[in-house]
């Protein structure tokens, strides 16, 4: 059962606010998915900038998202709650920025994303049982688009 999160919880600290997707972690329902759509827009955002601006802005976020969901995930009490959602957010927009940028291609990015992240196939599900702190919230979903950014380029390749 999911352990639901306190009231006033996320506009608590800034901390708290982007490490549940700006509210996004909150759904009742498929959280993880839910913040996987904010990706879209933070994506949008980015993909005027240069390829290396792109890249860096993530390994920024990347590293300041192992400190946010540290912090917040020992704050609610589990390391990896269904709530923080900013992993999900930062590894989708890697996986957004190795597509087309056309519908189809990111819908089937989506799916792709959401897929591995949640059937977690090896080493993903290996990383996520052992690593339970900010680190490891966020390094699982790297590896999950790291297969569905395989996927694509290989689907890319064939078409």
């Amino acid at each position: 059962m999911k352990q639901p999160i306190p009231k006033g919880f996320l506009l608590s600290s800034p901390v708290h606010f982007v490490a549940l997707g700006l509210g996004a972690g909150l759904s009742p329902r498929a959280p993880g998915t839910v913040g996987t759509l904010v990706g879209f827009p933070l994506f949008f955002l980015l993909s005027p900038l240069p390829l290396a601006a792109q890249v860096a802005a993530l390994i920024v976020f990347f590293v300041g998202g192992c400190v946010l969901c540290e912090i917040t995930g020992k704050a609610l009490g589990v390391a990896d709650h269904g709530g923080i959602v900013w992993d999900e957010i930062v590894a989708f927009c890697a996986v957004l920025m190795t597509v087309p940028n056309h519908w189809a291609w990111c819908a089937t990015a989506f799916v792709a994303f959401r897929f591995f992240d949640i059937v977690k196939p090896m080493p993903i599900g290996w990383f996520d049982r052992r690593y339970k702190n900010g680190f490891g919230v966020m390094f699982d979903d790297v590896l999950a688009a790291g297969y569905a950014i395989a996927c694509l380029a290989f689907a890319q390749a064939l078409l």
